[in-house]
Parts: C-alpha cells; structure tokens; sequence
C-alpha cells in the first residue's frame, strides 16, 4: 500500500531476531576486497537472520556483473563489488527475493565509522591483563619479601603500571585537561589526579626502598573505571548522526542527458540547476525538479508516508528521494543537494539532534557537584596532616588515600551499571537500546505519537472481499497485476496467487504510467475513471474484466502484532496517544479506530509532523515518538524519547534512542515501565555511593586507610552498585 517495507517470512526470522552474523562474516562492516570505487552499498532494513543474508547474497550474485556481494546483519547493508554496473538491477534482485533495498552512498557513511568501543576494550584488555601481574608480585610483598627482594617486585611493578597508566587512563587524562582548559570540572579531574598521586607516590616509595607501594591499586581503580566506560560506549556505538545517515541516502549518481539526447552516468557533484536528467522505473530521484517529458506513478511514502503512489507528467514538480515506479521521465533540474527537499529534512534532523544534546546525564550533573568537593577534601587532608605531623610523606599518602577513596568509581558505574542491566533486559524482550540517556527520558514520557504506515501497521496492502468475485476475474486480475510495479497490484497479485488460481491468458498487455495495466479484450487495472468505475473511499484499485461492470478492490493494511493492545495499556497508564500520518484520511481513520486512538491526523507532511512534536514539547508534554520512513526522522530526532522499528529505514533506526526488533508494539509501554523502574535503581546507586562515602572519607581523612585499602574499600562500592544494578535483570 506503500512504499513500504517487505519482509521476507524466512523461518529463522521468528526463531532468532537480529540475529549474529555467521563467523565467516566476523565482526567488521563487511567490506569487500576490492576497488571502492566499484562498490555499491545497498540498505536491507528488512533482514533480520543468517537466514536472511544467505538469501539475499544468492540473490545478488544472480546479477550478472557482480564479483562478489557481502551481507552485514548489524548494519542491515550488503556491499556489492560490480565494477561498472548500477544499482537499480541490484535492487531489482533483491526486491525479488522479497527484501526491501535502496542505495547508500559509502563514502558519506564511512566518514561516520565509530571506533570508541574497540579503543576502550584494548584498553579495559590491557590495564586487566596489567592488573593481574601486578597484583601477583604484591601477594609477594605481602607474603613477607623484603628489602632486595622487595624494592626488585615493586620495580618490576613500576615497570609494568606505568607504561599500561600511560596508555590505557589515556580516556581519563585527555578528558581532564579538555576540561581544564577551558577552568572546568569533570570526574575525570580527580580520576586523572587520583592516578597520578597513587603512581608517582608509589614510584617515590620505590625509590626510598619503602615497604609500600601502590601500583596495583591505581591498575585496578584503572580497570574498574573503563569497565564503567566500556558499558556506556557499547550503548553509545549504535548512535551514529542521522544526518550523516540521511545524506547517504541521497543518490550519489544520474543520467544527465545532453542537448543530443545522449545518457551519460554521472555524480551528483557535476550536476547544476537546469541540467536535463532521466529516471527510470525503479530509480530514486536525485534532485527536485519539473517532469519535461513522459509519465510516470511516483512512490513518495519515504518522504511522505503516502500509501499510494502519485501520477505525475509533463509540468508537475517532484522531489529527491522520491521513487520513479513506472515510465521514463525526463526532469529538469530545479534544485540540488541542501536545497532539496532531502536536504531540508536533514537540516531538521541535525537541529533537532542538536538540540537533544542539551539533555545532561545524571552522573554528569551528580559529578558537577562531586568533583570540587573531593579535591577539597584530599588538599584539607594533606594540609591539616602536614600541620599536624610535619610530615611530607605522611600528609601527601593520606591525600591520595582520600583521593582514591573519595573517586567517582561508583558514581561512574551508577548509570552504566543500571542501563547495561535494563537495556539487556529490554533487549531480551524485542527491543534495542542505544542512547546513553534513552532510559532516563522514557521514564518521563507522557505522550505517544504513532506514525501509521509501516509502523503501527505493517506497511504491506492487503486486498480484502476478494470471495466475492469469481474465479475468472480474479485470473483476469492476476494477469494485469502481474505485469504492474505498482504497490497494490503487485499485492493484489500475490494475494490471488496465494489462492492458486492462474492468470488468465491475456495478451497486449501494456502498463499506462499514472492509470493502471490494459489487456487485450478490455480489460484493465488501475485508477477509477481510468477503467470507467464510480470512486469509492478508501483505499482501492479498480478492476474492469471486458464483461460486467467494472468493481472496485478494496486494500486494508494489517496491525502490527500488539498495536491495539500497546494502545489500551497505554492509555490506562494514563499516557495520551496520538496517531500522525501524511496518508490520506480515510486511510488513517480506518486504522485509527481499529488501534483505538481517537486522536490522529492525516496529510502531515516531515515539517509538519516535526511541529507537532514541538509544539507539544512547549506545551509541557513529554513526547516519545514511533515512526519508521524518512518522513518520521525529523521527528524523531526532536521528540523526547523515539523508538523505531527494525523495518524501518536506516535513517530512522539511527536516529531514533530504541529499535523495535522483536514483532509486537507491546515492548513499548514495557519499555516506559523498565526505564522508570532504571531511573529508580539509578538513584539508588547515588544513595549508595553517598552512604559509602559518609563511611569511608572519615576513615580517610583520620589516616587509618592506606591507598591500597582505599583501592579496596572503591572496589566494594563498584561491585555494590552493579549488584543493585542487576536487580533489574
């Protein structure tokens, strides 16, 4: 019923969503060897399984022309090595297989690679591996070892800490220096000092043969705080910018047409406004223009979210990203790049992200006020014990027990402990969490916006009432849906070859871009005054056979799995729901009252649809938003809180906070439930890490903790908040 997604019922796909990849495949992107330059990135936001890949890569090495095609799950994309072949018989063979696909431009996706997490598992693996060595020779120490031998561990425990500090707290001293240069605080300035002070005193003892030293607390306080930074990255990594995204959609290549008539293939860079192009059925449109010649059904459901593809010839204006389905036109060129209407919607996509940025997290805020107050605290203690004691080293050992005791650890663990828990959890149930702050602005949510198509529905037309027509008419159908590229009929088509009746012997047939299919003996397809039939509401397409009247084929899209019960769930928890389409009306109200929600809208265009969510957001509501198309993205990115779901378009899945890759909407107030119950053992582990510190900086400051004990006594409250954390599992 739109240009919506088509998901392939592979077996595997039920068994297991979102599934690993093969080992075969490993972990990258799934680049080819080869030249880049005869690589082509296809988006597949409908695979789901190894099932899936397998199907699709036959498919694609079916293409004649294709060296090699490689499937990534992760990323829903396959990169295909075909030197001097175009896109549009690729897709065409994936379509085929039943996967939605669209290309993307590789070089604007590879500008936005995201390597954080592996920097900090090396790390984490590094300081880990560091830690163990060190913590072996002190067992020695403490076993009893002396002087020579003694002062020899403590050295080769200099040896070893002090390169791994160097490299693997490498996050923490970059992060505090950033800070510090512009007279800021963050809680990577005591982290950054606490390390610093526990080295270099541990070096100073070394060197005065002391009997301590302190090498495998700094390690182990090293290794517990990039566990804490590994667990927000993970969550992190997924979050590549929309807008980054959203230009990688454009159409990195056209067929510029000279004053001769002659086709030349080339980029969108060497294009200018008033440049001839042509587009062919199956092509996506490169730049906004006028139509010069020919005709053609346009699929404007990515921009849009209409159902039905519009008509459009000679003088009507269309759009990039739109999808040529049918005819050759031919288009001037009217505006290109930023000033597209593509372009305008990612310009609302980068604002709106740019405006969710101001949402702080809660450890950040706790830290603005943690950070001063431990560097109060350790210069008190150094201070008053020199005062006291006259003792250099003395004071300086208690200072930097305080700071070790007094570090952030657990503050840093508090969040990412507690989200890891819940977006496991979550993630177990069907859904993807992938902001670092998603959990902490679901929890205030009070207001749902559902898009329709593809969303609260499946996105696929169904036709209905077809019992009531006979078995010849609906040979008749076939055949003339059979040889259409239009939604509906290849839907229509199905749906009759599903009941195993034949297509009847037709010939001439002929597709009429904008009015429907024709056949020999008069029989047609298509639009209602085209095939002579009275318009009916509605979705439908209109059948005439040659014999009797003509009749109209009603379409209906079927609920996703769980809308109609997510809705009332929601509703009884008191949350406004909201239903906000650019479909046609009747469309949306018939979808609407069997999802019941009584409040919707139809006819939104991406700006209008982005107006809603703000002029809610400034009447105080707190908006989570669900769509699924490049009409939702604008959005999503300035609701709240935005889920999309796995079929939807990467654009959306990238810039929405959660992916709903399980099948039922029911995830959804499950989600809003999980994340309040988050929030709440977030604040827990504040309590905790307070009421830890009431004990142990006393401790501290009375110089009755040595750095080593301090280690220790951080290291009791980290494992205390993941405990808390994992009550939510």
């Amino acid at each position: 019923m739109s240009g919506g997604v088509a998901i392939s019922a592979c077996p595997a796909c039920a068994a297991a969503p979102l599934a690993t990849e093969t080992a075969r495949r490993g972990a990258g992107r799934g680049a080819l060897m080869g030249d880049a330059d005869s690589q082509i990135l296809l988006a597949l936001p409908g695979i789901h399984c190894a099932a899936c890949i397998s199907t699709v890569e036959r498919a694609l090495g079916t293409v004649p022309g294709v060296r090699a095609a490689r499937v990534n799950l992760t990323l829903r994309r396959a990169t295909v090595e075909a030197p001097g072949l175009e896109a549009a018989p690729l897709v065409a063979a994936v379509e085929a297989a039943g996967y939605e696909a669209h290309e993307l431009d590789a070089a604007t996706l590879a500008r936005s690679e995201d390597t954080a997490g592996r920097d900090l598992l090396m790390r984490l693996a590094v300081a880990g591996f560091a830690m163990m060595n060190v913590m072996l020779l002190s067992v020695a120490v403490w076993s009893g070892a002396s002087d020579a031998t003694r002062d020899l561990f403590h050295w080769i425990s200099a040896a070893i800490a002090l390169p791994t500090l160097a490299f693997s707290a490498q996050p923490f001293f970059v992060s505090a220096v950033r800070v510090l240069r512009v007279g800021r605080l963050n809680m990577d300035v005591p982290i950054s000092l606490a390390l610093l002070l526990a080295a270099g005193m541990s070096l100073y003892e070394t060197t005065q043969h002391g009997a301590h030293a302190y090498f495998d607390a700094a390690l182990s306080l090293t290794f517990f705080l990039l566990a804490g930074r590994l667990l927000d990255a993970r969550m992190r990594r997924a979050a590549r910018s929309a807008a980054a995204e959203l230009s990688a959609l454009e159409v990195p290549r056209a067929r510029r047409v000279d004053a001769a008539g002659q086709e030349a293939l080339v980029a969108i860079a060497d294009l200018a406004p008033g440049d001839l192009i042509r587009v062919r059925p199956g092509d996506r449109l490169a730049a906004d223009g006028v139509i010069e010649s020919g005709t053609t059904d346009l699929d404007r459901a990515f921009l849009t979210g209409e159902s039905l593809p519009v008509a459009a010839g000679p003088g009507d204006a269309v759009h990039a990203g739109e999808v040529a389905l049918s005819g050759v036109v031919t288009l001037r060129i009217t505006a290109l790049g930023p000033d597209t209407a593509l372009g305008r919607i990612r310009d609302l996509v980068a604002r709106a992200e740019t405006a969710r940025m101001r949402y702080t997290p809660l450890a950040d805020r706790a830290a603005a006020i943690y950070a001063p107050a431990v560097h109060l605290l350790a210069a008190a203690a150094f201070l008053g014990w020199l005062w006291a004691s006259g003792d250099v080293r003395l004071s300086l050992n208690i200072a930097v027990a305080v700071l070790i005791i007094t570090c952030p650890c657990a503050l840093g663990l508090a969040v990412p402990a507690v989200a890891t828990a819940a977006t496991g959890r979550l993630y177990r149930h069907g859904l993807l969490v992938k902001s670092d702050t998603a959990l902490e602005r679901l929890a205030t949510i009070d207001t749902v916006i559902f898009d329709k198509t593809g969303t609260l529905t499946d996105g696929r037309p169904d036709p209905v009432g077809l019992d009531a027509l006979p078995a010849r008419d609906l040979g008749i159908a076939r055949a003339l849906a059979e040889a259409s590229s239009h939604p509906l009929a290849r839907a229509l088509g199905r749906a009759i070859a599903a009941r195993g009746i034949a297509p009847a012997e037709l010939g001439d047939l002929r597709e009429e871009p904008g009015r429907g299919v024709a056949g020999s003996g008069g029989a047609r397809l298509g639009r209602a005054d085209w095939v002579g039939a009275t318009r009916v509401d509605g979705t439908a397409t209109y059948l005439g056979t040659g014999h009797g009247a003509p009749v109209a084929i009603r379409f209906s899209e079927t609920l996703r799995p769980g809308a109609a019960e997510a809705v009332a769930t929601l509703r009884a928890r008191g949350v406004a729901v909201r239903l906000c389409s650019g479909d046609v009306a009747a469309a949306v109200a018939e979808v609407a009252a069997r999802a019941g929600i009584d409040d919707w809208e139809a006819g939104l265009d991406p700006e209008a649809k982005a107006a809603r969510v703000a002029d809610l957001t400034q009447a105080g509501r707190q908006v989570l938003m669900v769509g699924d198309g490049l009409n939702d993205t604008a959005a999503l990115a300035a609701a709240r809180a935005s889920i999309s779901p796995a079929s939807a378009l990467d654009a959306a899945r990238v810039v929405s906070d959660a992916v709903l890759i399980g099948g039922t909407l029911e995830e959804i107030p499950a989600a809003l439930a999980t994340a309040r119950s988050a929030t709440r053992r977030i604040v827990e582990n504040f309590g905790v890490a307070a009421a830890y510190n009431a004990v142990a900086i006393p401790v501290a400051l009375a110089g009755l903790a040595t750095p080593l004990a301090a280690a220790l006594a951080m290291s009791f409250s980290s494992i205390t908040v993941s405990i808390n954390a994992l009550r939510l599992r």
